[in-house]
């Protein structure tokens, strides 16, 4: 695999971060993983490929929390080491950092845990990449100060990632006003899928508007994002965490082929 930094390089295009919400298993990561590698290699677009290893952040406690730790990020580790792809997952204890770091490119923090200062700098100390997502409850401003947890750790290796702001009890919007403020800060990239949530609905499991998700990218890649995170899943309604606001696996190619064509325009303005 290319030096991480020199994989994510390119200046044509913004870098993607993609996969399924969870790892529910080996046959689906590895499928949707080839058809990512061969998607945003015919486009030129630098490929993380995502996948949590364990979802700790839900509604109810009957909720699909995944597959077991070390089966989940071994599978992680057989995605990189067979496509050649750097890939993320979330952490969510100090414990998770150390030893999701031996299997992993990149440690997320998701956007709930943000402002836990130990769980920070215990994945900056990793000396990986360090994705910090916006609480939905934070200012962009505020990220600044989440971004210097991670390079007073003498990592400079972090990244922003905008997840929308709550608008009331049951949708997210989000400002394009916070891109430039937090790219002052470190590379910023906008979850597009997550932006989308309709969380905290009376059954207990989070919906979206999954329709909207080439609305909001195409803002993101005029406003000049660095990349786009999408979740994604050869079949969303069987997915078994964040079906609802998750892009179809086969409508991928189609939206990086227009939103690559929209970031060469705007980077030419």
């Amino acid at each position: 695999m290319k030096a991480f930094k020199d994989r994510l390089s390119s200046e044509n295009s913004f870098f993607l971060l993609a996969g399924p919400c969870a790892i529910e298993g080996e046959e689906m990561a590895m499928q949707i993983a080839e058809h990512l590698v061969k998607t945003s290699d015919k486009l030129g677009i630098p490929l993380v490929f995502k996948g949590s290893f364990k979802k700790a952040n839900r509604s109810r406690i009957d909720s699909f929390t995944g597959i077991g730790d070390e089966k989940a990020l071994k599978i992680l580790k057989k995605v990189r080491d067979e496509f050649g792809v750097p890939t993320v997952t979330d952490i969510h204890e100090i414990d998770d950092a150390k030893k999701a770091a031996e299997y992993v490119d990149v440690l997320q923090i998701p956007a709930f845990l943000v402002r836990q200062t130990d769980l920070v700098i215990a994945a900056a100390k990793t000396g990986k990449y360090v994705n910090l997502k916006k609480g939905q409850f934070m200012s962009p401003e505020s990220m600044e100060h989440a971004v210097r947890k991670v390079t007073d750790s003498t990592n400079d290796k972090v990244w922003i990632t905008d997840r929308g702001t709550m608008f009331g009890y049951q949708d997210l919007v989000v400002d394009f006003r916070a891109i430039p403020v937090m790219k002052s800060f470190a590379p910023t990239i906008l979850d597009v899928t997550h932006s989308l949530q309709q969380p905290n609905q009376s059954s207990g499991v989070t919906g979206g508007r999954p329709e909207m998700i080439e609305t909001i990218a195409r803002a993101g890649v005029a406003a000049g994002i660095d990349g786009l995170f999408i979740e994604t899943h050869f079949d969303t309604k069987r997915a078994k965490s964040d079906g609802a606001n998750m892009l179809p696996l086969e409508l991928m190619e189609g939206l990086l082929t227009r939103l690559r064509k929209l970031y060469q325009a705007a980077a030419s303005l």
